[in-house]
């Protein structure tokens, strides 16, 4: 039987999109659709994987106005609340967490005022952190400042999950256990009811690909979405028991 329990970890992070909220992760694409109807799909994909004012700027050619940034913030309000749905497994955290008496937070690069329409279904244990001055991610910088914020004492024990490869790449160099979320997140970046109306083979494709990305990059484990995450968790205990470190 999967661990349910929650293992002996000091702290758990999590990224915001494409995790928590937001299944395949689709507030960044769908805003600058919105905002550039006119720019390429295969363009969209490439820029969506950049931080938001970094994807305005290539989208555009160009540096983005502040007018043209201002509008941009707009459409990533109104795309965050179109897509501010829980996943399937949220419910679960609580126990995982020990009703949120274990460290967790979560991280995000969106304007503030984007990511807390994004935040608005996670309970109130479930917060976020400040990011303020942390170079953008892969640099470690935010995962360590979301740790001190979460008064942790120390690396290790401290897991970060999330779909994004660059936050995962971050979890990386600050010296944490990695999970990659492969179905949920940006790597196969369609809603619930799109993913579920694919044909099974184009499924079991596009997850092959997303977890072998994830693998690549270096995440010590691989699901496909948060509803997954308890025998992954006790996966990597039973590892940390075993003396490996990440």
């Amino acid at each position: 039987m999967p661990q349910t329990r929650p293992p002996a970890f000091t702290a758990l992070l999590f990224g915001l999109p494409g995790c928590l909220v937001d299944f395949g992760a689709r507030t960044l694409p769908l805003a600058l659709s919105r905002l550039l109807p006119e720019l390429p799909q295969q363009r969209l994909a490439e820029v969506s994987t950049l931080p938001p004012r970094a994807a305005l700027d290539q989208a555009l050619g160009t540096t983005a106005s502040d007018t043209q940034y201002d509008a941009f913030r707009l459409q990533l309000l109104d795309a965050a609340s179109e897509q501010a749905e829980a996943v399937a497994g949220l419910e679960r955290l609580a126990e995982l967490t020990d009703g949120g008496r274990l460290p967790c937070a979560w991280l995000d690069e969106f304007p503030v005022e984007v990511s807390r329409r994004l935040a608005t279904p996670l309970p109130a244990w479930l917060g976020g952190t400040d990011s303020t001055g942390a170079r953008p991610w892969p640099a470690p910088d935010g995962c360590w400042q979301a740790l001190a914020q979460l008064g942790v004492a120390r690396l290790e024990g401290a897991v970060l999950i999330s779909a994004n490869p660059r936050l995962l790449h971050a979890g990386l160099n600050a010296g944490l256990w990695t999970v990659g979320l492969a179905t949920s997140g940006p790597l196969c970046g369609l809603a619930p009811a799109d993913w579920q109306a694919l044909a099974g083979v184009e499924r079991d494709r596009l997850r092959a690909a997303a977890t072998l990305e994830l693998y690549r990059l270096g995440a010590h484990s691989v699901v496909d979405h948060l509803g997954e995450l308890a025998p992954c968790l006790a996966d990597l205990a039973s590892r940390r028991d075993k003396g490996e470190k990440p």
